[in-house]
């Protein structure tokens, strides 16, 4: 018999799923918890992948392991709150889907529990890890390596539009991973001759003033960073980006495929999500968290959305098309 049980986060009214079942063999069916900022663990691609890794893997919900779905929905600030209320279920691995800031909380959350990240852009900066190779603690996953991909993603633009010699770099400095990406596109755009300018945003009010300081300023392209903070919001920063002409770039392909933003590059975050389920495969195995070395991608896509350009007014230099793994017209 199986039983839906609905569990609120009081005063936030932050829902957890819980899902229970009877064993159907012999010994203690595994508790995993997936600890997500968003409103679902099952939308979208990246998650599909994660529960895909694990059926790949012999895994079925209900029979061979139970899960429990810590959802913050959309409220960043309770990530902490659902991150308790996982540990006080007694899981035996929590998975912190999606950037840093899930993973943060579930590693303030236990010190015990094993965790395994989806995509940490830096997990040595942001105090998860003490090295990729040997993580230390009760916690490991993968990286999309995400701020030192923003060179190269500088380098796209700066090829796409020859006489590019402005970048504006969207960020909020309240989130780490963001700061680093900011700090590590100073660097690249000093290499590539490029002016950068900080627009800073503090929550999805500041979007239009900060394209409007962009477009003002005669800046010729834009770099949205990957992260949850910016996902929330991505058709209104793709209707802005139109409005302002602004060629943007961005490392999650999710912002092109939906039109607006004009180029993505960065690791398939699909296939970190389906590599996360062998992490999961291999503690409840008995595999310790720190012996489990950082994975980094091994799989990157170029995607280019053309509509988006003809609607800037923008002719992709066909060097730059014929490296796209995705071409959208």
């Amino acid at each position: 018999m199986k039983a839906k049980i609905l569990v609120y986060a009081l005063p936030f009214f932050i829902l957890a799923t819980i899902h229970l079942a009877e064993a159907q063999q012999a010994g203690k069916v595994p508790r995993l918890g997936f600890l997500s900022g968003g409103s679902s663990a099952h939308t979208g691609p990246n998650p599909t992948a994660f529960w895909q890794g694990l059926r790949e893997l012999g895994y079925v919900e209900g029979k061979n392991i139970l899960i429990e779905y810590g959802l913050a929905e959309r409220k960043l600030d309770q990530l902490p709150v659902v991150a308790a209320q996982l540990v006080g279920l007694k899981v035996d691995v929590i998975v912190a889907g999606g950037g840093t800031e899930p993973a943060l909380a579930a590693k303030t959350a236990t010190k015990t529990i094993p965790i395994v990240f989806t995509s940490v852009g830096d997990p040595i900066s942001a105090g998860l890890v003490e090295s990729l190779a040997r993580p230390g603690g009760n916690i490991t996953g993968l990286t999309p390596i995400g701020p030192e991909l923003s060179g190269k993603r500088l380098e796209l633009l700066k090829e796409t539009i020859p006489n590019l010699s402005r970048v504006a770099v969207l960020w909020n400095p309240e989130y780490p991973g963001l700061a680093l990406t900011f700090k590590e596109s100073q660097a690249a755009a000093q290499v590539l001759g490029l002016q950068l300018q900080s627009l800073e945003v503090r929550g999805p009010e500041d979007f239009e003033s900060a394209f409007k300081t962009a477009a003002d300023r005669h800046t010729g392209a834009l770099y949205v960073p990957t992260s949850q903070f910016f996902n929330r919001h991505r058709a209104k920063l793709a209707e802005l980006a139109v409005k302002r002409r602004l060629a943007t770039i961005s490392g999650d392909r999710d912002y092109v495929e939906t039109g607006g933003l004009l180029i993505s590059y960065g690791p398939s975050l699909a296939d970190l999500y389906r590599r996360a389920a062998t992490y999961v495969d291999k503690i409840l195995k008995g595999a310790k968290p720190a012996d489990l070395p950082v994975e980094q991608p091994v799989k990157f896509e170029l995607i280019i959305n053309l509509k988006a350009a003809k609607q800037i007014g923008l002719t992709i230099p066909p060097n730059v098309l014929a490296r796209a793994d995705k071409v959208i017209k």
